[in-house]
């Protein structure tokens, strides 16, 4: 491999690190900043629902114009800047409003850098020894780390400390960006007989999408009110961020084993197990969080939830849906169960939470929603999802 390519890697890995390290300061810790803003519970689940649903009204926008201009390094440099500048705009918002157009923004032109960013790095490891997943994993490392520097970071600062970190990271993953460049590849194009709807409406795809949707509805308490949850519960800042470092280790973790367990136990039964193990895990944090042993253990359910559980979503899709329709299959997938689900479950959350007075109520609802869609893949047989 020439120095020029290894550098070259190494800059995409820093620019996972930052990436999703950005999501490690924000995703856990927004919550405690809008509390200290003086937000309510309901107010916070709105702009959580907000931000949900930029995330899936922007990637559609970025990609088209990127497919136009065939540049995806400007767009990706261009998403970077932009968010950098739109989110600084949180030091002179304090209404609701405000705050939410900010976010609301931010999150859409943040949306512009990772697609961009997995095309690039395919490109470039297509033509290198180093794969896919040993530049992407840097992007979990980012978020560990930032997750618990941060988790610290509020145990001496005040609430506002996530958006100056956040500031600051935002601000090197747009200097990083300058720094990418684009691999040159031979332009392809692939088409495709009949129409994609012929499949979504099949029993099994449908029995699929609802259940990924509730599940990613159950995920709202969770990524809304978590780090307070656990603040009001008198754990640490520090600890928190250990406790969701753990869940993202073990994530990482899972993702290694998961084709392994496809080919062993199948889409269905890894589905079903882990739909249930989710509910009993929101059931556990809501009843007996108090104990720092649910939590943990808990946190373990993660790669589950979370890692299992998109591995399968995305072979299923490629395995039931032919070629030329993975794309917009990986698309409607993300739309329905990221989109309409969490911005669903990020409401509900938020309406039930009233400042954590109705804690157990909220993740019992969730248990419920994870519960339901383990019962909907019942409505179809297992060799029809394989």
């Amino acid at each position: 491999m020439s120095l020029v390519r290894s550098k070259h890697l190494i800059i995409l890995a820093l620019t996972y690190w930052l990436y999703f390290g950005q999501l490690g300061v924000l995703v856990p810790y927004l919550g405690i900043f809008l509390d200290g803003r003086g937000f309510t519970s309901a107010e916070i689940g709105e702009l959580f629902a907000v931000i949900t649903l930029a995330r899936i009204l922007g990637p559609g926008l970025w990609a088209g114009i990127a497919d136009k201009n065939g540049n995806t390094v400007a767009v990706l440099r261009l998403g970077c800047f932009l968010t950098v500048v739109t989110f600084c705009s949180v030091f002179y918002f304090s209404g609701f409003w405000g705050l939410t157009l900010s976010f609301g923004l931010m999150m859409m032109f943040w949306t512009a850098v990772l697609p961009q960013l997995e095309v690039i790095t395919m490109q470039s490891v297509a033509t290198s020894r180093a794969t896919y997943g040993q530049i992407r994993l840097w992007g979990s490392v980012g978020f560990i780390c930032l997750t618990m520097a941060v988790g610290k970071a509020l145990d001496v600062f005040s609430s506002e400390t996530p958006v100056y970190a956040s500031v600051g990271v935002l601000s090197l993953l747009f200097i990083t960006a300058l720094f990418i460049r684009a691999p040159q590849v031979k332009n392809t194009s692939t088409t495709g007989s009949g129409h994609i709807w012929q499949y979504l409406r099949q029993r099994p795809f449908a029995v699929f999408i609802f259940a990924s949707a509730c599940l990613q509805i159950s995920f709202g308490a969770y990524y809304g009110f978590f780090a307070l949850y656990l603040r009001d519960l008198g754990y640490s800042g520090q600890q928190t961020g250990i406790f969701i470092a753990l869940g993202v280790l073990a994530e990482v973790g899972i993702f290694l084993l998961a084709s392994r367990l496809i080919q062993a136990f199948g889409v269905w039964n890894l589905l079903f197990a882990s739909l249930i193990l989710t509910g009993v895990r929101w059931y556990a944090l809501g009843a007996l969080a108090e104990s720092m042993w649910v939590i943990l253990i808990s946190q373990l359910v993660h790669a589950l939830s979370f890692g299992l559980t998109h591995a399968v979503s995305v072979h299923f899709i490629h395995q039931f849906l032919p070629p030329s329709f993975h794309s917009r299959g990986q698309a409607i997938y993300i739309s329905v169960a990221f989109g309409f689900g969490g911005a669903l479950g990020n409401y509900m959350a938020g309406q039930q939470w009233d400042q954590g007075n109705n804690a157990f109520v909220t993740f019992t609802t969730a248990a419920a929603f994870s519960v339901i869609g383990a019962l909907s893949l019942l409505l179809c047989k297992k060799k029809e999802m394989g």
